[in-house]
């Protein structure tokens, strides 16, 4: 049995306010879209329409009927994801399991399967790489890592 079905499988939806805290939590693992462009009627629509908990900064959209909403209050990034992380608790899919850029659900390839596509001395000192099956993007543990725990140790 995989111990992550047990945990809640929610997913989120920030609006055009909170394109850094969706970014940040695609880091930490929770499944978040991101709709810059939106309007509050839109925003709602597909928070229903795809199951989602909508993340604003908008108290007016926040007192809105109709669909699950989150308020974020704090200003700050680091606020913002304490707000976040307190209300939503541990993420179902675990730090680094999804593209920072699309939101797909990241999958491990082997690095033989990646000749050609990242520079050699990548390869040669790395080990883990996972590919977004959505945009195609290559993910490895490199030094930007160890900066964005620091990050996430922090707001914890």
């Amino acid at each position: 049995m995989n111990p992550t079905n047990d945990l809640p499988q929610f997913k989120l939806l920030a609006d055009g306010m909170l394109g850094r805290l969706a970014r940040w939590l695609r880091i930490l693992g929770y499944d978040t879209a991101y709709a810059p462009d939106a309007d509050d009627n839109e925003l709602l629509r597909l928070a229903r329409a795809q199951d989602r908990i909508l993340l604003t900064a908008d108290h007016g959209l926040a007192a809105r009927r109709g669909a699950r909403i989150l308020l974020i209050e704090a200003q700050d990034l680091d606020g913002q994801l304490r707000e976040a992380r307190s209300a939503l608790g541990p993420p179902p899919g675990g730090e680094l399991s999804r593209c920072v850029a699309c939101n797909g659900e990241l999958v491990r390839v082997d690095k033989s399967e990646l000749a050609g596509r990242l520079p050699p001395y990548i390869l040669a000192t790395h080990k883990e790489f996972r590919r977004c099956p959505d945009c195609g993007r290559i993910f490895w543990p490199g030094t930007h890592v160890e900066r964005m725990r620091a990050v996430l140790r922090h707001t914890g």
